[in-house]
């Protein structure tokens, strides 16, 4: 990779800063704004009337569609033009109106978005989130500063995540869902008021979950949610189940790390 220079792959209205680094096959439609501290690597397409500013990398094989907006300076009234930035991975699939922020020196200076996400149009992640890979976040979702996205999540159209939330993987929101607690991996959280509507079975089986698998989550699911215990006497009952079960103890592992409380 180098400096940009009079590539043909870029359009002659595209405005892209001489110092940003710019494989020589991405291509870069009519009336993109490309700044100084954005690095986009090979295989990239971006489309027209996108900006990508700040102090931003985009990986591989990026599809980022027109009027998207990545990178620009988070919505935190305490940000005083601190040199933070975005970090976007491989194959992912970025639609319209898509805005991701960089991040703030308070929540660790990076917002980060991992590979083959699909990231439906109007979408915001604001400053400091961490997403994973393989996520899917429907038309109008949005998360709020410093939220964490497992692998594999997937959420409904116009949900909202509050500020610091983290959702583990495989974990499913409904449309209109209002996450204001943790979301542990696996489970589906219904619409409004966000509660616990069993596994996302569905989901797992689509990714090569066998039946015994997911009939050791539903055991863990029924302790955690139905057996009528405190959170922390379910916690140790579900630590003996995790014994055998790798699934099991990445839930458990997702309890103990948690902040806040959760959907329950």
């Amino acid at each position: 990779m180098s400096n940009v220079g009079s590539g043909t792959l870029i359009h002659p209205t595209a405005v892209v800063d001489p110092a940003a680094r710019v494989a020589a096959d991405v291509i870069i439609g009519p009336y993109s704004i490309i700044g100084c501290d954005v690095e986009i690597d090979s295989g990239c397409w971006i489309g027209p009337h996108v900006v990508i500013r700040g102090t931003a990398r985009i990986g591989r094989n990026n599809n980022i569609y027109q009027f998207a907006s990545l990178g620009d300076a988070p919505q935190d009234k305490k940000y005083g033009g601190e040199a933070t930035r975005l970090e976007i991975g491989d194959g992912n699939t970025i639609r319209e109106y898509v805005t991701i922020n960089r991040g703030t020196v308070q929540g660790g200076g990076v917002t980060r978005l991992g590979d083959d996400n699909w990231i439906m149009a109007s979408v915001h992640i604001a400053h400091d989130c961490q997403v994973g890979s393989h996520t899917v976040f429907a038309n109008n979702a949005t998360l709020a500063g410093h939220v964490t996205v497992g692998d594999y999540v997937t959420l409904g159209g116009a949900t909202l995540v509050h500020q610091f939330c983290h959702l583990g993987e495989h974990a499913f929101t409904a449309y209109g869902a209002r996450i204001n607690k943790d979301v542990p991996p696996f489970v589906t959280v219904s619409e409004g008021k966000s509660r616990p509507r069993g596994l996302n079975v569905e989901g797992l089986r689509r990714r090569g979950f066998s039946d015994d698998r997911i009939r050791v989550l539903k055991d863990a699911y029924r302790l955690l949610y139905r057996s009528g215990l405190p959170l922390d006497q379910a916690t140790l009952q579900l630590k003996a189940l995790a014994a055998g079960s790798d699934d099991v103890r990445c839930l458990c592992d997702f309890l103990d790390q948690c902040s806040r409380s959760i959907v329950r």
